[in-house]
């Protein structure tokens, strides 16, 4: 039943042994995939909320990275122009490259 989201993402969770603290079960495991995201709870129900919580903060920050990269890579290229990226060969000319002009 809590496993369903995490298969969705095809992931699997891993449950570790059940612990108990202080007369209270705690209860910890992991995401197989990603084992740097691990959670731990008082119940089942709250291991799989705390492992989704933690699943949910690494999918934004991977995603806020890579539209930061994007926009890096978009902001590089579109900055120079045709000239000035030529420039960066040394004037030299490649085999089967050529410009447009040329054809001309």
């Amino acid at each position: 039943m809590y496993n369903q989201q995490f298969e969705a993402l095809h992931l699997n969770v891993v449950e570790m042994p059940l612990e108990v603290e202080g007369n209270v079960p705690v209860y910890r495991g992991f995401i197989r995939e990603l084992p740097f995201l691990a959670g731990s709870g008082h119940s089942v129900q709250e291991l799989y909320r705390s492992l989704l919580e933690a699943y949910q903060e690494y999918a934004q920050e991977q995603l806020a990275a890579q539209q930061e990269e994007q926009e890096k890579e978009e902001m590089t290229s579109s900055l120079l122009s045709f000239d000035d990226l030529l420039k960066y060969y040394d004037g030299e000319s490649f085999d089967g490259f050529s410009i447009g002009e040329q054809d001309e």
